[in-house]
């Protein structure tokens, strides 16, 4: 029978499992959403149980689809969403619940307190983390160790979301290069974790997981986990990757100055390359590639897909109602709605920072904005000046990586936003760039998966495979008239953001 690869994507909303051939096309998927709980301002956690009930759930539609037979199943790969934070005692039981995912910045305390003994920007350049800082696993390991110290003694081990995973598949605790460079004590040049770092943070090596490359075997399927997916038991398991570089692999960064673009609820545009792309202002954010000697290296924002959905459910609420009545995508009649608005929005601006702002942003505080609006102004420009928006936000943001080393000529497009092609031409003028839509479009971090499995047991010899997987659809090419009209929007928009974040720390001091 034709061998197969199971591949999970472990994200914030969910566990994807899909199936793929051996030569990467893919044959079936299976979406299983779980909830993210917010019990306290700034805290964003979710339940390891709720991961595995999903990957469990998942497979198992995969199954009864009839797409592949379980003895088909060559090995599982997984992608999972970064910085997670998963208390294990010595015998490998959860010791927490309900753990913190990435974007929980409960640990501002235990960070501010972590810089009275290393300079920040020594930090940073070490690990090339460039999120605001208390997102990362240290910082919520440390808060454990103040605010849950029974917990903590308990704990052997803290791992993160997908090794979780690999650890319910195969009963072995490890990470990866990719998921052990979002740890916040991790040295991208030496590629282990950084003594001085944990000496920093007082804590012992050896609560940290060991590491080990993506493609490594962590072992076969335990008893247990066999039969709760339906699998047969010897099913390998390959480490896998973070999110972010599984992610890199599937869109085809494979390759020295090869970039693509997520447009997704939040948007970045990463590039892969044989050193980190550090910068001390704007602060790409960078991980560890899947693909060994390399990194990826991203600029990003909070609020994309984010900011136009706040514009449908908000702004656009009649168009909602005509598509629940068309049975069509409300997203495709607000495009189609925008492209009847003139390039420019007829000078109206819209500031995306509607979750606040990212490292390149002035402040975090920076709030989003519609600027210029007048009695003029139409629902068709408001739609448009939102589609511009973030793909000129998206222009500072290639910008800024273009200024820290070479970038090609053309950018995959993956996620949601990809599907539109007037937002796809309305990138290509703003960042003048070809931008290539291909059939991978939102399975970009399983084919990742997928890829580093594939290789891990044999069936790939390298990942260059990922280029063949890859058939081109479209291309949107800039166009010299709108890339004329963006040149001259794109400082106004800047200076308009930079206002916008000054007025944001106004409003955040405001006692009301």
């Amino acid at each position: 029978m034709p061998d197969t690869i199971l591949a999970y994507d472990l994200g914030t909303g969910g566990n994807k499992a899909t199936l793929y051939d051996a030569g990467g096309r893919l044959l079936s998927s299976a979406f299983v959403p779980y909830e993210t709980e917010y019990p306290q301002a700034g805290w964003h956690e979710q339940r390891p149980e709720a991961w595995w009930d999903s990957v469990v759930q998942s497979t198992r539609r995969l199954l009864e689809d009839g797409a592949a037979d379980p003895a088909s199943i060559r090995c599982i790969g997984i992608s999972g969403h970064s910085l997670g934070c998963v208390p294990l005692d010595a015998g490998g039981r959860l010791l927490r619940q309900a753990t913190p995912i990435w974007s929980d910045k409960r640990p501002a305390e235990q960070a501010a307190r972590f810089f009275e003994r290393i300079d920040p920007v020594r930090w940073y350049r070490l690990t090339g983390n460039g999120f605001p800082a208390p997102h990362y696993t240290v910082f919520k390991i440390l808060w454990y160790r103040d605010h849950e110290p029974e917990m903590f003694r308990r704990a052997a081990k803290v791992i993160g979301t997908k090794d979780y995973i690999n650890f319910r598949l195969t009963g072995r605790v490890a990470t990866d290069y990719s998921y052990a460079s979002g740890s916040g004590v991790y040295d991208l040049a030496g590629w282990d974790y950084a003594d001085e770092l944990l000496a920093a943070a007082d804590l012992a090596r050896e609560l940290l997981p060991e590491i080990v490359p993506s493609t490594e075997v962590l072992g076969e399927l335990t008893p247990e986990a066999a039969e709760a997916l339906g699998l047969p038991r010897n099913v390998p398991v390959a480490c896998g990757g973070v999110d972010n570089s599984c992610m890199a692999l599937g869109a085809k960064n494979i390759a020295e100055g090869r970039v693509y673009a997520s447009i997704g609820s939040s948007m970045w545009i990463a590039v892969s390359s044989a050193r980190p792309l550090l910068e001390d202002k704007a602060k790409p954010y960078v991980f560890t590639h899947v693909i060994p000697g390399m990194f990826t290296s991203a600029v990003g924002m909070f609020s994309a897909g984010t900011s136009l959905r706040w514009v449908r459910d908000r702004l656009c609420a009649n168009l909602a109602e005509q598509a629940r009545a068309a049975g069509r995508d409300p997203y495709d009649l607000m495009t189609e709605l925008a492209a009847g608005s003139p390039r420019g929005a007829k000078r109206l601006l819209f500031c995306p920072h509607l979750a606040g702002g990212s490292s390149l942003e002035a402040s975090p505080n920076v709030r989003g904005a519609f600027l210029g609006i007048d009695l003029g102004h139409t629902e068709a420009d408001v739609v448009r000046a939102a589609l511009e928006g973030i793909a000129l936000n998206a222009r500072l943001m290639l910008d800024e990586l273009r200024r820290l080393g070479e970038i090609g000529s053309k950018m995959v497009a993956v996620g949601g936003g990809s599907q539109s092609p007037l937002w796809r031409q309305i990138f290509a003028d703003a960042l003048e760039i070809d931008v290539l839509k291909t059939n991978v479009g939102q399975e970009a971090g399983s084919l990742g998966a997928a890829a580093v499995a594939a290789v891990a047991c044999g069936l790939w010899d390298g990942f260059s495979r990922i280029d063949e997987v890859h058939q081109l659809e479209a291309v949107a090419r800039p166009d010299p008239e709108g890339v004329e009209v963006y040149r001259r929007l794109l400082p106004v928009f800047r200076r308009a953001c930079e206002d916008q974040a000054r007025l944001g720390d106004v409003l955040s001091e405001l006692a009301i």
